[in-house]
């Protein structure tokens, strides 16, 4: 009788000669009462999973269970047969809808692409399986020989130790977790694929970035673009780091490839802290002040720009600190910011430390955070109540975390002595070593990986070779020790298991903050663009919330043209990491270059 109800009420809606007023009346309500239920089934979905990355207890199926049966419970509504009708038959007449309304029904249809009930098993086992994927490497006990370590001691050690003999065994030590992941990776990329394929997908690939109106070729020859304009730079950076490093760890050869153990970083995706500015010593301060300080004077940035303090219950829920290396309660390390009932509930997970890294990411993560606040409008429906795409998320957190760690942005927070002495091109350099170095890594290794699985279908046989081709063809890094088929070193990034087909978006999500801060320092601030102080200047907050308030309502692409005057490309980019190119130059002057010129 349901689906009989159905067909005769899609029949009525769109007789021949329709009203249009009555089609989106009809439209609104059938909106309303899906957004009603929708954020009900997410936000018990976003508790459980909640629940499941603070609380994870070996041999403890507890929160696994709840995060299976809440995500099920809305699987099966969002992707259930009578919402992808009525959603479908609305969107037949598009044109007669509003456009507040055709957008979310794009979300609904969306959304039920992921989850669609016709093919209900295949739903349920994908579930299952990405928690018990998630359970399983964050529950994992890392060791060095018999000793037990969490990610930031694997992390601090690839940082600071000399010894080359201490710095391969915390290396292999952070790839081993991998080796219990990959038959679930196998399991996953098979799951995906059909779920998405059940509503005309051509892969989990395409899926994902469908999302930014593009296919899957548009998505990698802009990724291409993006690496390849910012290439001289890697290339020079590369050259740079191989004699640096052979220098620091005291070898006769200088190698070709960068050896992965030699790099501050598992995933060789951020060289930064190999760059010491003089006169720039963030970590002796901060931890004279403390890890709980981070957070809090991160808030205070986003207050001295006009933004209202964080609400009592994000300290109250969030999870914000390490706990010790040996309890049996683990967490997942991965900084993540959350919308839990796309309204006011916002927290955050971090492992916060009294360090400059946890510095930078504590004041991106709450740049996620103020953007859930400012989309959280009355003229923002819930179901857009995202970033204007994706990558403009991590643009925003990744923005305020590059101001955070300005010369005159840290003088103001006391973090250095006003007036310090600092080489500027070192400063460059270090900031280079980060941003620039992970286009290779985002938009190359990631993406490539990613595409190569979903969309190209590559046997698991494959998988670990094609990932240190990926490695040595776009980062110029080679492992340590051989790495066969045993391994899954990719299934060592998160995102990998629990944000597959993504990772692009942190790529753009570079190429438009250096829009933005260009556009900040040129047109707001007046001020070098290598030099700023946002501290204070509510009329940055008035821009910043041009981009947040809409959330998904409106086109990427006009809210980067509104607000920026330019369309997406990496020239800002490419422009602020000019001045470092000459100097680099010259250090490079007579040394041996080992990557292509060109891509």
């Amino acid at each position: 009788m349901k689906k009989v109800y159905v067909v005769l009420l899609i029949s009525s809606l769109f007789a021949c000669n329709f009203d249009e007023r009555r089609l989106n009346e009809d439209a609104q309500r059938f909106i309303d009462e899906y957004s009603k239920e929708y954020v009900k089934l997410y936000a018990a979905s976003q508790e459980a999973q909640w629940k499941s990355n603070i609380d994870i207890k070996e041999g403890d199926s507890t929160n696994s269970i709840q995060t299976r049966k809440t995500e099920e419970a809305f699987a099966a509504f969002t992707g259930s047969e009578g919402v992808i009708k009525k959603a479908k038959a609305f969107m037949e007449h598009a044109t007669s809808l509003t456009e507040l309304q055709r957008k979310q029904m794009e979300a609904i249809l969306f959304s039920a692409a992921n989850n669609p009930a016709i093919v209900d098993s295949i739903v349920k086992a994908r579930i299952k399986a990405e928690t018990a994927q998630t359970e399983k490497l964050f529950g994992y006990q890392y060791k060095i020989g018999n000793q037990k370590v969490n990610t930031n001691d694997i992390d601090d050690i690839l940082k600071n130790e000399t010894d080359l003999t201490k710095r391969r065994q915390a290396w292999e030590a952070s790839k081993e977790v991998g080796k219990g992941l990959k038959e679930g990776l196998i399991n996953l990329r098979e799951l995906r694929n059909k779920t998405v394929q059940a509503l005309g997908y051509k892969d989990y690939f395409n899926y994902q970035v469908s999302e930014y109106n593009m296919t899957t070729d548009e998505m990698m020859d802009l990724n291409h673009k993006i690496m390849k304009e910012m290439w001289p730079l890697y290339r020079e950076m590369h050259t740079y780091m191989r004699y640096e490093l052979a220098k620091k760890y005291k070898q006769s050869e200088v190698p070709d490839f960068l050896p992965a153990d030699w790099i501050p970083n598992r995933w060789a995706q951020d060289w930064s802290s190999e760059v010491h500015v003089q006169g720039i010593n963030l970590d002796s301060i901060l931890k004279t002040k403390g890890a709980a300080w981070i957070p809090k004077q991160a808030e205070a940035f986003y207050v001295s720009l006009g933004y209202d303090p964080l609400p009592t219950t994000f300290w109250e829920k969030s999870s914000l600190y390490p706990y010790k290396a040996d309890s049996n309660v683990k967490k997942n390390n991965h900084a993540s910011a959350w919308h839990m009932d796309l309204n006011q509930d916002v927290r955050s997970l971090m492992s916060v430390e009294a360090n400059s890294e946890w510095w930078e990411t504590a004041n991106h993560e709450l740049g996620h955070i103020y953007y859930y606040m400012t989309y959280t409008n009355k003229d923002v429906p819930p179901l857009l109540r995202a970033g204007a795409n994706r990558a403009y998320h991590e643009a925003m957190g990744t923005l305020m975390g590059l101001a955070a760690m300005q010369k005159p942005f840290l003088e103001n927070a006391g973090l250095i002595p006003q007036g310090v002495k600092t080489d500027s091109i070192q400063s460059l350099l270090k900031e280079a070593m980060n941003s620039a170095v992970f286009i290779s890594f985002s938009s190359g290794v990631m993406t490539g990986f990613e595409k190569s699985i979903y969309s190209d279908n590559l046997p698991s046989t494959e998988w670990n070779k094609k990932w240190w081709d990926l490695v040595k063809q776009y980062q110029g890094v080679l492992p340590p020790t051989a790495r066969g088929e045993e391994y899954c070193d990719a299934a060592t990034k998160t995102h990998i298991n629990d944000d597959a087909a993504q990772y692009y978006d942190y790529a753009l999500s570079y190429v438009i903050l250096y829009q933005m801060h260009q556009h900040i320092a040129k047109n707001i601030l007046h001020q070098d663009p290598h030099a700023c102080n946002y501290f204070g200047h509510k009329e940055i907050g008035d821009f910043l919330r041009k981009i947040m308030y809409p959330g998904s309502s409106k086109d990427w692409r006009k809210v980067l043209k509104e607000t920026t005057g330019d369309d997406l490309n990496a020239n800002a980019m490419v422009d602020y990491f000019s001045p470092l190119m000459g100097w680099l130059k010259e250090q490079n002057n007579g040394r041996k270059y080992t990557l292509p010129e060109s891509l």
